[in-house]
Formats: C-alpha cells, structure tokens, sequence
C-alpha cells in the first residue's frame, strides 16, 4: 500500500485550559484535510489530532478518514483495533517518575538497562496501530516497570522488579553503596507466531508453521551510582540475560548524567557484551514487531524468516559493544543516537537515531528519525530496506504563525493473509507537503 499526501493543510491551535495548568503544559487542537493517494486511488482525507494535558494527565486522539468515489474507505475502520486507535495516547506522569502510566502507541520504550527491551516500538506501521500500556513505580526503596503491547491480540509482555537493598538497613544514609539497585526483568511475546522457526507445504498453496522452543527470557542486573549530584551523575551497571531453551549473555556498562542549569543537558552510555551461542543483545528491540515473522513465496515455494530463527542460528560465542549519546541544548536542539554491534558478526549492527532543531523566533525548524538493523560496514548505515524505519521533515517560517514544510516518511504496510492476519510487512513511502498554522491564543 502506497500513500502520497499531496496536499495537507493542518492547523493547530494552542489553548488555555482550566486555570491549574502551568504556563509549560500545552494544549491544542490539530486537524487537517488533503488528497490522498492509495493504491493509485484518490481519497480526499480528514485527520483529527487534538492534545490536552491537565496536571499529570494528558490524552492525544488520532482521527483519520479517507473518503473516496465509494464513500468512507473501508480499511479505515474494518477491525476493532482501528476504533482503539483513535486514542494515539492517555498519559500520566513521565518516566522516571514516582507513577508513569501510558496507554495507547508505545515508542523508544526501554526496560531497566535496555539489555532486554531497547527502544521498543509497538506501532512501526500506520496501518496496523496497537493500543499498549506501559505502567512503572519507581520509590525510594523499590519499584517496577512494566509494559505489554498490544490489547488486541496477544504480545509482548515485560516486567523488571528492583529494590535498594541498603535502603532497608542502617546504611540507608551511607555514601554510593547506600545506592546500589538489584533489579530481575522477566519477558515474553504471546503472539501465536512468536516462536515460528519454519515452514512445512501441506499441499498446493496450504502449509504449516514448524515451531521452536519458547524463547521467553529473563535477567537479572546491579547498578552503583558511584557519583550522585545534581550536575553530574556517574552509574556503574552489569546485567545476566538468558533465554529460556536458549543462550545467555553478560553486560558491564558505564553511565554518564550531565544537568548544568538546564541549558546542557547530555546522557552518554558505554557498554561491553560477552554472549554465548543462540543469544541476540535487546532482543525486543525498534524493529521486532516487523523483524517477528515474515513470510514470503518464491516459485511457488513458501518461505519464512523470523527472529527467533535468527537467535537459533547462531552458533558461536561473541564479543560486542553498545554506546548511546542524548543530549538536549536550552529545549532549542535535541539529539539522540545508539549504536550496538557484535564485534565478528556480519550484519549485526543496529542505529536508532533522532533529532529535532526548534531555534525558537527563528524560521527554521527540522526534526528526523531513523532507525537500522542488520547493519554490516559503513556502506550499509544509510541504505534503506526491510529493516529500516525513518523520518524527516524540513520548514520554513515565511511568517510568525505560518510554517511550510515537507514531511519524508519511510514506514512499512501489513501483509495480511486470507484470515486476515498480519505475514508480512512491506517497505512503505510517503511524502507530505504540509502548510500548518500554529497561533497560541
């Protein structure tokens, strides 16, 4: 499914609500209208977009209709997902604070130290949107984080549990060691192709999945502020992952906090990773609802290609390393980037990437996203295929209130077999020019 928005006028407008809100919390209304092209087909579209944010709450709606020669086009709204998707989101709290909650599309979701679940993505697809629930605790003695992803179906579940343990003795108040945070992370997918390892032909145009072992995996993990201020903050961590049926790998790490009076904000990480056969790092990563299974037919042959295949096919012990830099200058430039591969593995590198430039009074503003997996030498960075998701977007400010801009979206469409389950995705591009209208009232 090919999608070409050729024009699209959206206004967003900010408004005051109630008198509890401070002046930070924004509030506005979005909405838009353009032709659409899908599938060489014209629809004239009508997106509805508001957010509204009240105290700790906030809540963000996604409406989208298409209507063509035929009326409402159908696909909209023909399972019962697509009516839970209208709400993009319902927010309480951020994370990493004393109560986070989020119940709709889940991105970037990462668990404990990211060895397990790293920048999960429960929605890589604009027609297949998931409502998921991310809930965490944290306290000054204990807490959790927890995250499932998809109401509709059976997936991914996850779960990490941790306490300070000196923070129940008389050392509670004791420098560093008073600090120290054991934690234990339990995960699974549910989805009945979760475990899928091949393929057997039943007959002409009929096959069967072959499934694996069940590839549930669990960890557990140490972490020790060795520096703990308000301006920098240094952690020392290591993890023990390990697939049930499966291999096991170890983590050691080093992470870096910068604050200097809000104007340099930065988080650096540095990681190495000893795995033993029929182990892959953050296993739940960016990619993993598209890299979950796939199915393909060639000459009439099916075949099948899955992660849990991939974690089977390895068969030697590795040696790897992650780094991640965030960094955010006065709310004007925002960056973030991690790179994570096995050192002799071929094709085991994998890039997520964002940045957003909002210079304020200036007339420019940019943002971009993208994310890589199966990355071999430095050539294959910045091809786009299969395992790739990216975005960007270009505006220009001709006057205060009026931006004008181009939107680049390269995404993935659901295959769907005869029972109207998803086999597949395929690479999905779209291009946006956008006039939008932002007037804070």
């Amino acid at each position: 499914m090919k999608r070409l928005y050729v024009v699209v006028l959206l206004l967003c407008v900010s408004l005051p609500m109630f008198g509890q809100l401070s002046s930070t919390q924004q509030n506005k209304l979005a909405g838009g209208f353009g032709l659409n092209y899908i599938d060489g087909e014209a629809y004239y579209t009508f997106r509805f977009q508001p957010e509204f944010s009240f105290g700790k709450f906030g809540i963000g709606l996604d409406l989208n209709l298409d209507f063509g020669k035929d009326g409402l086009r159908k696909e909209n709204f023909n399972e019962a997902s697509d009516y839970l998707s209208i709400i993009r989101y319902i927010r309480y709290g951020q994370k990493h604070e004393p109560v986070y909650a989020q119940i709709g599309a889940l991105s970037e979701n990462t668990i404990g130290h990211g060895s397990i679940v790293y920048m999960y993505n429960n929605s890589p697809s604009f027609d297949a949107r998931k409502i998921g629930l991310a809930f965490d605790i944290k306290m000054d003695r204990w807490g959790f984080e927890t995250m499932y992803s998809d109401f509709a179906e059976p997936g991914l579940a996850a779960v990490r549990v941790y306490v300070l343990p000196f923070k129940f003795t008389s050392m509670s108040e004791v420098p560093i060691i008073s600090g120290l945070e054991a934690g234990a992370t339990f995960a699974k997918d549910f989805h009945d192709r979760a475990n899928v390892i091949g393929v057997t032909q039943t007959g002409p145009g009929t096959y069967k999945y072959v499934e694996s072992d069940n590839a549930s995996v669990y960890g557990l993990d140490l972490g020790l502020p060795l520096i703990d201020g308000t301006a920098f903050r240094t952690e020392l961590y290591t993890d023990y992952v390990k697939f049930v049926n499966y291999g096991s790998g170890v983590f050691a790490g080093l992470k870096f906090d910068i604050n200097l009076l809000s104007q340099l904000k930065a988080n650096l990480k540095m990681e190495r990773r000893w795995t033993e056969d029929q182990f892959i790092p953050a296993y739940y990563g960016s990619l993993y609802e598209i890299e979950r299974m796939k199915v393909s037919q060639s000459g009439g042959v099916v075949n099948v290609a899955s992660k849990v295949q991939e974690l089977a096919g390895i068969h030697s012990k590795q040696v790897g390393y992650f780094g991640s830099l965030k960094m955010d200058l006065a709310n004007y430039i925002t960056v973030f980037g991690s790179f994570q591969k096995l050192d002799t593995v071929q094709n085991s590198g994998i890039l997520d990437l964002t940045a957003e430039a909002n210079m304020g009074d200036a007339p420019y503003f940019a943002r971009a996203g993208y994310s890589k997996a199966g990355i071999g030498d430095a050539t294959s960075i910045f091809t786009v295929d299969d395992k790739t998701i990216a975005y960007a977007e270009l505006g220009y400010k001709p006057y205060k209130y009026l931006l004008v801009s181009v939107v680049y979206t390269w995404t993935f469409a659901p295959v769907r077999d005869s029972n109207d389950n998803i086999i597949d995705y395929k690479a999905q591009k779209r291009i946006e020019p956008r006039v939008s209208l932002v007037y804070p009232l």
